[in-house]
């Protein structure tokens, strides 16, 4: 029977059209039930994406250790506490820092707001200086008549502190059972699939390799950039250089934004403190260092294999970052190179060999 048959009156291109709308429906609806879920268990599911991302990045620890004759939960307990210590000494660093120089930043950015607020007055706008500080009275009457409503939000950030904290914990202790068993629960878990285990099996395999060229390869070009803004920032004198480090490197886990936030404050923190002139420099060698990421480190430390298309990045961050917020946009760029490796594999027929670009390139 034709489709004309079936459905007498109905144009075939309105009969696909429709066709193609229902399964739209279907699809929409799906994934807006998935989003749903997301959101409904993030406090699990956050916590289980980040520690499938630093399972990826410290694998490769693991599994040297390994098989250099360690055990497998003696080589679980030295990377995980090996990491966990250096990011207890960067944060120790991270305090003494703050501790010794925030009343020097202090002190330097009240006297740039001075010199600024003399410049307005002085300078080729000619503001007049109660105009100036009506302005000034202005906000600070509105900041108190806000108290409350800053109140509320800090009673909102200490509740989602305490989630971040869960979080984190819970984050740990999946790591840990991800590293030292995450053989084992894969192959428990694709038994479920039956005739199609071996292109689950390839996928899966696929995904974990693009993830971990991608967190080693990333976690590489931070310390890269960290290493080259802790030089500079120490040159010219600018003071929390180990925070403002630290945040350099977290933020290059988040691809083009993450960079411009914390160089942007890195540069407000040096005119604040070094003046106009070191802040245009330190701009300058953050440009020439993102175009050196983009066109030199990326190609060559990430690889081929996860080299998307900044309009890809772009899209990929908008979309996560809708969903959900900063975490989604952190995950959204490795799932989407996860998702791009890992879906031909499913199409692939086992007996067939697989692309050469499916290797680490």
């Amino acid at each position: 029977m034709t489709q004309e048959s079936r459905n007498p009156g109905v144009p075939p291109l309105l009969a696909v059209v429709a066709a193609w709308c229902w399964r739209l429906i279907v699809i929409g609806v799906v994934l807006y039930a998935l989003i749903w879920l997301v959101a409904f268990l993030h406090l699990v599911i956050l916590p289980f994406a980040a520690a499938l991302l630093l399972t990826s990045l410290l694998h490769p620890i693991t599994a040297r250790l390994r098989r250099w004759g360690l055990p497998r939960l003696a080589a679980t307990w030295t990377t995980l506490l090996g990491g966990l210590l250096v990011i207890a000494a960067v944060g120790i660093l991270i305090g003494v820092q703050a501790d010794e120089q925030f009343p020097r930043l202090t002190q330097a950015l009240q006297q740039t707001a001075r010199d600024v607020q003399n410049w307005l007055v002085t300078g080729p706008l000619g503001l007049e200086r109660a105009q100036l500080d009506q302005t000034v009275e202005t906000f600070l009457q509105q900041l108190q008549e806000r108290r409350e409503e800053i109140g509320r939000s800090l009673v909102r950030g200490a509740t989602v502190a305490a989630e971040v904290v869960a979080g984190i914990i819970l984050m740990i202790f999946m790591a840990f059972f991800l590293l030292k068993d995450g053989d084992r629960i894969w192959g428990w878990l694709i038994r479920a699939f039956g005739p199609a285990r071996p292109r689950v099996d390839a996928a899966g395999r696929a995904a974990w390799r693009t993830l971990s060229q991608y967190m080693v390869g990333t976690t590489i070009v931070a310390a890269i950039h960290s290493v080259v803004m802790a030089i500079v920032l120490t040159i010219m004198g600018v003071p929390l250089v180990v925070p403002l480090t630290a945040l350099i490197f977290l933020a290059s886990y988040l691809p083009i934004i993450g960079i411009i936030i914390a160089g942007g404050l890195a540069v407000l923190v040096t005119l604040g403190t070094k003046g106009l002139l070191l802040a245009v420099i330190l701009l300058g060698i953050l440009v020439l260092e993102q175009q050196l990421e983009n066109h030199v480190l990326q190609p060559l430390v990430v690889g081929r294999l996860v080299r998307f298309h900044p309009l890809a990045i772009i899209v990929a961050l908008a979309v996560g970052g809708i969903v959900a917020g900063i975490a989604g946009a952190a995950v959204a760029v490795p799932l989407s190179a996860v998702l791009y490796r890992a879906l031909p594999e499913l199409r692939r027929d086992p007996a067939e060999p697989a692309e050469e670009a499916a290797e680490p390139g």
